[in-house]
Order: structure tokens, then C-alpha cells, then sequence
């Protein structure tokens, strides 16, 4: 070996810090045994012999010819000062002041074999970690890192040979920054535990009907006026700011300056961010900034705060065609990655149907229909990305009216999308809900905000990428696989983590391993979570089962009587602070407290909240129920046996009207009966907004009232 500093580049490093006292096992580390080879995502291929390297402080850190020793380096001695408690002291020596020592070497392929292939060979005197470019070499740092484990105060490596390569090009997350805004510290976090699963693509959708969070120089109100917006709710309403007199706004946005820094942090871990600019729907921020934008005459101009599917479009006149080119200009010029995101998905056409102008540039145009104008629209911005060296994707709706020549769709919808797009010679990357939908409950937690329904990190396993219905050569525009957190209902930071780990672990398996097996996986999680917990890195964790309290029920423990919309949600009060999180249908709340025992029930407890209904659903609006109220406020009622039969209790809403958080009403005096019957809860009401909720119901007995 060439014992030149400048020739090798090599990095002389004392690990004599990783003997570290205090680093013993944890009680909930994992056993020795498991955490030698507990690797996420499990490799390609691993042989493991005999024995252990050790490190100890004659141990050296090497880089060869060609390694960005500096980066990856100083990257592998932060992460081990962050999750050991110290790191290695790079630069203390020179290379040959002992040439016996053990080292651990980074070194370029001799064969030039790119990619993001790595290969990783231990023994008790060496760690040789060679690749065809910097990603191979940054992988095997990560691989080197999760073989790590403690021992006696210090850290031990088991012998192994590993070659490693992904399964798929495309292995990515989605971050949605529109509904609710994350500050850049923790897209840096967010991005830095990708790279530790071997993600490599950020997808970030930064616009959508509720905020744009993206400045762009030419068009300053798009953040000025487009990044903010009045929460949803009696509660935020009553928040006036004191400087303005008016509703306190909420959001944020993401400098230029932010995003260089954001995309270069991303890249030096190997992943490409890829921006989300949506057209032609989910416009309703943009329009309120440029209100010429609309198809309407008089848009809003104020930034709503609904979920859901709006009907606002862009205008089809060449002016807003020029103003997406001069958007997606800038946008290309933050954003380095391949692939610019159009989304093209949810485009409701009523506005465009209704506009005699838009029919005009129809006729114009020769297209025959309002889809034929979305492909119309999607294609010219094909056109302008591709001039520009870029390459579009969209979400399967992109499919409909026909698809741009080189177009890659995302597909959301089911695996459909991506068997049309392949079949018809087209990149795509499966993201389907609900499977890969992250905005779906993980673990059926109380406290947790979301979709009611439960995707669990088995589930998300068990997916496969490759539909059978494609045949070898279609496959092969099989790009990769995307889970999506969508944050409509994940408002804090905390609660993203929660809903993203550690089935982002499993997905990466999914995305990167070319054979699953659960039971592998699942013995190798602990060490994850463990990882994780030193990372400071909320996880989701399924609770131990409990039974019910025969008397005593959460909304999150009675059952729903129908299964529409479904959705655990949470309050709009207090502004700051702890929230109430509340299961509903909120095409239909309605809830049933099952076998109930009324044999010695004197009276029920009902806690109630009010949430503003501020779902976009369409007309599917005219579903929900509306009991008329015998009083103005309305009121809580109960029947046995279903939610027909006979009211035995009325509780006035009147007590919580004015209160925007969980209210405890008044109790209800209840006959007893003997046995147990199923009670059902609905509320009168003369509107649809605010939607009254139970919190939880209480049956006091005879005995619990003697004693109040």
C-alpha cells in the first residue's frame, strides 16, 4: 500500500473513543447473536464465519484513491458519536506509524463496477469496504455502522462477507410539506434516517390547494399570500393575532437559500429530492395569490383550509401556461433531480366543463373532451421539461386523455396505473394506497391522528412490487416502489415519525432486498428500533391488548356504525397543546357502545367535542344525516338495541357550545335493565358544521353514584 497521505487520501483514525465507558448493553438491546447480523435492509448476499473484529485504539480509518474521505469520514463519525455516545478521532497519526495495526478501509473498485453495488469483507484483523462509486461506498459505511455492536464498553464487528446491490432504482418516501409545514431542521432529520434504510429519493410535495410553500422570485405572493392560511375551526377563528386584529395565520415556507442547502444536505447521503409542483388541480393556494389564474371569475382570495378535492383549476390561456414555465424554471434550477413531479392527480373538470372559454380553447385545440385537455396541458409541460433536460412524472391520472411520450407514471391508485404504464412502454413506480399510504394508522392508537384504518408494518412487507400481470420485458419499467405520508391529519413532527417508522423499514426491505422474509425481518427490528431510539426517532409501537372497561369506552373503543369515511381526527382546540383525538365516520357519527350491562345503571356520562367539518367529499355531502334538534343548540341522543329502537336518554348540547375542547355533560338519568344491550349515540343538528363527536361515555351504577 502507498503510504502517501495525498496519494491515498487516507484518514488516520484512533477508535480508542468507541471503548467508550457507559456503552454496555442496554436491557433492551437485542442479543449479541441477532444484532451481528441485524441489517436493514437485509443485503443480497451475506456469509458469516467464525470470530470478530474488535475495535480497539490502535484501530486506523483508511480511504484510497479516489474517496471523498472528508465527507464520508466525517458522516461515519458523526452517526457514531450520535448513537455510541463518542466517534473516531480522525487525523491523529500517520499512515505507516503502525503498519500492523487493524484498519477499516473504504476503497474504489478496480473494475469500475458502478452503481450503487458495495461489498463489505471483515476479518479479526481488517474491515475492507470496496464499490464502484461513492453511493456503493456510503451504503457499506451504513451496512458497517448497523453491524456495530456493543460489547464489554467498547464495539465488535462479526466476520462476514457481504455483496450488496438494490432491487430497484426508485426507493422513496413522500413527504407532503403542503398541508402542514415542517421546518428545515426537520427535513434534514427526516432525510439523514432515510439514508440510514438506503432510500435514495425524497419525493417532496411542496404545493397543493391548502398552501404553497415554495418561493419563487418572479411570483412573490405565491408564498407571501400562498403559504398561509386560517386553520379549520371555532378555535383558530377566536385566535386573533394581536398585530393584525384578525385570525392568527398559519404555515410557513422554504427559501431558496433553505432548499440549496436542504438538496445538498440530501445529496451528500445519496438522496435525490424530487419537487411536486401541482397542475392542473390542487391549485386553490396558487389561485388565491394570482387570481388570474382561475376559471372563474371571482376565485377566492383567501387560502383554504379544507381537505379533501377542490374543484379550482388553472385556466388553460397561454398566460398561465407561461407562468408554470417561469415557475417550473426556478423550480429546476433548486432542484438537480432527473424527474420534475406535476402531480396531475384528483383534477375535478366541472370548472372547466362550465367555462365557455376553456370549451373555446378546446374547439381550438381539436380535443374532444375536458380529459383530452388535462393530456393537452400535462403534455406541454412535458414539452418545456424535456427542453430542459428533465423528465416529467405525475400520478396515474396523467394516463387519462393519453399520456405524454415520455412521461413516468406514479401510481397511487391501486397497481393498475403502473400495469398500463408499463405494458404501454412507460417508467413507473408503484405507490398504492392503501398499502404504501403512510396517512393510514399504523398501530390502532388512541392518540394517533390519521385514516382510522390500520396498515400494519407486516402488511407493508407482504407487498410485491411486480404485478403478475406483467410480463419480463414490461417489468423492466418497473423503476421502484414509494410510500407516501400524506399530513392532513399528522400535524406535528412527532406524529410524522410516528406514522413512518418503522414501516419505512419494511418498505426498504421491499425496495432494496431481492428475497423477503418476515420472520428474518422481524428478528431483525428490535436492533432497528433500538437504532432508532438513539437517534431520537419516534416509532410506533403496537400496545399491549387490554380488555374493555364494562362500563366506561373511548370513542376510539365503541364501534362505528358504518364504515364510509372514517377517520381518527383531532380537535381544532385548544390552539396550543395537547388535543383530544376522535374516532368518526364523518359521513356518518354515529357510534355504539356494545353490550352494555344496564342491569345497575342509574345514569350516563357523556364527554363530546365539536370539529369543524372541513372536508371537500363533493357529494357525497349529501349523505350525512342531519336528526332534526328539539332545541337551538341540539342534542345528544340514546337508543337501545340499534340506532332505531327505543331513546332512553336525551343530552342537551346546550352546556358545550361554547366550549371549543372536550366537554363533560350534564349526566342523563337511565332506567336499568336487566341484561346487556347494545346502545347506540347520534347527535340532532341543524348543519353539517361544526360535526359533534363523542369523546367517551361513562354508565355509573348504582354503587359508583352512592359514592359520588
Amino acid at each position: 500500500m502507498d503510504q502517501t497521505a495525498a496519494a491515498k487520501r487516507t484518514v488516520i483514525g484512533l477508535l480508542a473513543a468507541l471503548m467508550l465507558a457507559g456503552c454496555g448493553d442496554s436491557p433492551k438491546s437485542p442479543s449479541r447473536a441477532s444484532a451481528l447480523v441485524s441489517v436493514i435492509p437485509a443485503p443480497s448476499k451475506i456469509e458469516q464465519r467464525a470470530g470478530e473484529f474488535v475495535l480497539d485504539d490502535e484501530t486506523r480509518l483508511e480511504f484510497g484513491d479516489g474517496v471523498e474521505g472528508e465527507r464520508l469520514g466525517g458522516y461515519l463519525i458523526d452517526l457514531v458519536q450520535r448513537t455510541h455516545g463518542g466517534g473516531l478521532n480522525a487525523g491523529a497519526g500517520e499512515v505507516g506509524n503502525n503498519p500492523g495495526a487493524k484498519a477499516i478501509r473504504f476503497e474504489l473498485s478496480a473494475d469500475g463496477s458502478g452503481g450503487e453495488r458495495y461489498s463489505l469483507v471483515s476479518s479479526p484483523e481488517r474491515v475492507v469496504i470496496s464499490a464502484g462509486d461513492s453511493r456503493g461506498l456510503f451504503y457499506g459505511a451504513v451496512t458497517l455502522w448497523q453491524l456495530m455492536s456493543k460489547r464489554d464498553g467498547g464495539l465488535v464487528l462479526p466476520v462476514v462477507t457481504i455483496e450488496d446491490s438494490p432491487r430497484f432504482s426508485w426507493r422513496g418516501l413522500m413527504l407532503d410539506s403542503a398541508r402542514h409545514y415542517q421546518p428545515p431542521e426537520f427535513i434534514r432529520k427526516f432525510i439523514d434516517v432515510m439514508a440510514l434504510h438506503k432510500f435514495n429519493v425524497l419525493h417532496w410535495h411542496l404545493t397543493d390547494d391548502q398552501a404553497w410553500r415554495l418561493e419563487i422570485k418572479k411570483y412573490p405572493r405565491l408564498t407571501e399570500v400562498g403559504a398561509w392560511r386560517v386553520p379549520a375551526g371555532a378555535a383558530p377563528a377566536a385566535d386573533i393575532d394581536p398585530g393584525t386584529g384578525k385570525p392568527r395565520l398559519y404555515g410557513g415556507f422554504y427559501s431558496q437559500e433553505e432548499v440549496r442547502e436542504i438538496v445538498a444536505y440530501a445529496k451528500d447521503r445519496n438522496i435525490t429530492i424530487v419537487p411536486e409542483i401541482d397542475m392542473p388541480g390542487h391549485a386553490s393556494a396558487a389561485i388565491a395569490a394570482y387570481p388570474q389564474l382561475a376559471v372563474i371569475d371571482r376565485p377566492s382570495t383567501q387560502v383554504p383550509a379544507d381537505w379533501g378535492v377542490y374543484p379550482n383549476l388553472f385556466n388553460v390561456e397561454e398566460s398561465t401556461f407561461q407562468f408554470l414555465q417561469d415557475v417550473l424554471a426556478e423550480v429546476i434550477a433548486l432542484f438537480p433531480s432527473e424527474y420534475i413531479h406535476v402531480g396531475g392527480d384528483e383534477a375535478v373538470k366541472d370548472q372547466w366543463k362550465a367555462s365557455a372559454r376553456v370549451q373555446a380553447r378546446m374547439r381550438e385545440l381539436g380535443l374532444k373532451d375536458e380529459h383530452e385537455m388535462q393530456s393537452y396541458f400535462i403534455k406541454r409541460m412535458e414539452t418545456f421539461l424535456s427542453s430542459q433536460g428533465r423528465r416529467l412524472i405525475g400520478w396515474d391520472e396523467i394516463l387519462e386523455g393519453g399520456l405524454p411520450p415520455k412521461a413516468t407514471v406514479m401510481s397511487w391508485r391501486g397497481i393498475d396505473g403502473a400495469v398500463a404504464a408499463a405494458t404501454a412502454g412507460h417508467d413507473t413506480v408503484l405507490s398504492p394506497q392503501p398499502t404504501l399510504y403512510f396517512d393510514r394508522r399504523p398501530v390502532d392508537l388512541p392518540t394517533l391522528p390519521g385514516r382510522a384504518s390500520v396498515v400494519t408494518t407486516e402488511e407493508v412487507y407482504a407487498f410485491d412490487p411486480v404485478p403478475a400481470a406483467l410480463n419480463e420485458e414490461q417489468r423492466k419499467h418497473i423503476l421502484g416502489v414509494q410510500a407516501n405520508i400524506w399530513v392532513e391529519h399528522i400535524r406535528t413532527l412527532e406524529r410524522v415519525e410516528l406514522m413512518t417508522f418503522p414501516r419505512a423499514a419494511a418498505l426498504a426491505e421491499v425496495a432494496w432486498s431481492p428475497v423477503k422474509d418476515w420472520a428474518s425481518f422481524s428478528a431483525r427490528l428490535p436492533a432497528q428500533l433500538e437504532r432508532y431510539r438513539a437517534l431520537d426517532v419516534r416509532y410506533a409501537e403496537a400496545l399491549p391488548p387490554r380488555s374493555l372497561d364494562p362500563f366506561r369506552r373511548s370513542s376510539h373503543e365503541l364501534a362505528l356504525c358504518s364504515d364510509k369515511i372514517r377517520l381518527s381526527l383531532e380537535d381544532d382546540a385548544p390552539v396550543t397543546g395537547d388535543r383530544a383525538v376522535f374516532l368518526v365516520d364523518i359521513l356518518d357519527p354515529c357510534w355504539v357502545f356494545k353490550d352494555a350491562d344496564l342491569s345497575k345503571v342509574q345514569s350516563l356520562v357523556a364527554a363530546v367535542g365539536q370539529v369543524p367539518f372541513n372536508f371537500q367529499i363533493g357529494d357525497a355531502v349529501k349523505q350525512i344525516p342531519l336528526p332534526p334538534p328539539a332545541t337551538a343548540a341540539g342534542e345528544l341522543e340514546v337508543r337501545i338495541g340499534d340506532c332505531k329502537g327505543e331513546r332512553i336518554a336525551v343530552l342537551p348540547l346546550a352546556p358545550a357550545v361554547g366550549n371549543h375542547a372536550v366537554t363533560t355533560l350534564p349526566p342523563a338519568q337511565i332506567t336499568p335493565r336487566e341484561g346487556k344491550h347494545d346502545l347506540c349515540f347520534t347527535f340532532t343538528r341543524k348543519s353539517i358544521d361544526p360535526t359533534w363527536v363523542i369523546d367517551s361515555i361513562a354508565l355509573q351504577t348504582t354503587t359508583a353514584a352512592a359514592t359520588e
